[in-house]
């Protein structure tokens, strides 16, 4: 079982952190890499698009969505 990583970071000019799986966290990374964000910028734009839904819920939804887009290499 994987242990959570904390992220903290700066949303609408109120700090709070983030607890995920480090999986999702390298899919996260990955993402912001694809789309010239850094990691805080993405999860920016996550929590801009996330309506009521909790951050880290919408978090993974955003690393699952993508996985299943573009699948991870060997």
């Amino acid at each position: 079982m994987s242990t959570l990583k904390k992220r903290s970071v700066q949303l609408s000019g109120h700090a709070t952190s983030v607890a995920l799986e480090p999986e999702f966290w390298a899919v996260l990374d990955e993402i912001a890499a694809h789309d010239g964000l850094t990691p805080p910028a993405l999860l920016a734009r996550i929590d801009a698009e996330r309506g009521r839904r909790p951050l880290a819920s919408a978090c993974r939804i955003t690393a699952l969505d993508w996985r299943t887009r573009h699948p991870a290499r060997p």
